[in-house]
């Protein structure tokens, strides 16, 4: 489960229910990163997941300014993950990420640090996150990463470049925005029905054309999702269960009813014919 907040107490009251309601509901990884909320995540989680610490696993990621460039200098990394430690209220972080590749320091330097934590009992594994094939060998080669984080759904697809050197390492693939920013939920807008500063209004899914063309593929899913009996959100996180072993998709809500939903997707067995019929229904992902 993806753990990126909002603002103010009731968003913490919501955010914690909708945890708490994951791991009842079965859920036993939660991810989040000092980037969400500048700490403000990871000391909600780990509150919320404080009486049922040693039953869960918990990633966080480190690398960004709040100004959403990369900052993966070493310094800094210490300051991070020792931060991250507080603010999580825990002596060990399960997996530790970077949250994105930083061209001014070498990943072979960030992924041996990264070594350091985990022989000073910091941190149990290490993944990468938004990187390349190439970094991937690279830091394995360092010390084993265990999990790759990418934007993966059925309407994003680029990350299947990155199958043979996973498949290849023995490594994981976790899925962030398995729901495709709301098109794979049934309850996408069109542009107008966002606030003015909303990312949706810089993403192709949503130009002009695009958006109604990748409407008709959400309405087309939906109507599989109908005939099986699920929701389009249930029908798109079980395809990703479905389609590798090695996938793990990370909704994120703070809905605990939205949260229970998902959670039924672990449940669902896809057959061919449902692969095959989403594979003519959306072959490409969405249109850009």
């Amino acid at each position: 489960m993806d753990t990126a907040l909002g603002n103010g107490a009731d968003y913490d009251t919501a955010s914690i229910s909708a945890i708490r309601r994951a791991h009842e509901a079965g859920v036993t990884h939660f991810d989040t990163a000092e980037l969400y909320g500048w700490g403000k995540g990871e000391r909600v989680l780990g509150q919320a997941l404080a009486p049922i610490r040693d039953e869960v696993t918990i990633a966080t990621k480190f690398g960004f300014t709040p100004a959403f460039t990369p900052n993966s200098r070493l310094d800094h990394v210490r300051d991070v993950v020792d931060n991250s430690l507080g603010r999580l209220g825990v002596d060990t972080i399960d997996v530790l990420y970077q949250h994105i590749h930083d061209p001014a320091v070498p990943i072979e330097d960030v992924v041996g640090l990264m070594a350091q934590f985990v022989d000073a009992g910091k941190v149990k594994y290490l993944g990468l996150s938004n990187t390349s094939a190439e970094n991937i060998r690279k830091a394995h080669a360092v010390h084993p990463i265990s999990v790759v984080q990418t934007s993966y759904s059925i309407f994003d697809r680029q990350s299947e470049a990155l199958f043979e050197v996973l498949e290849e390492l023995g490594i994981g693939l976790i899925a962030y925005r398995p729901l495709a920013r709301g098109f794979l939920t049934g309850a996408v807008k069109p542009l107008e029905g966002y606030p003015a500063g909303d990312f949706r209004r810089n993403n192709p899914w949503w130009a002009p054309g695009n958006f109604e063309a990748n409407l008709a593929i959400a309405d087309e899913l939906q109507v599989l999702a109908d005939e099986r009996g699920v929701t389009l959100s249930q029908l798109s996180l079980a395809w990703l269960l479905t389609l590798k072993p090695y996938i793990v998709p990370i909704p994120g809500s703070r809905n605990p009813e939205r949260v229970t939903e998902n959670s039924v997707a672990s449940e669902l067995i896809l057959t061919p014919d449902d692969l095959a019929q989403i594979e003519r229904i959306a072959p490409h992902g969405a249109h850009v």
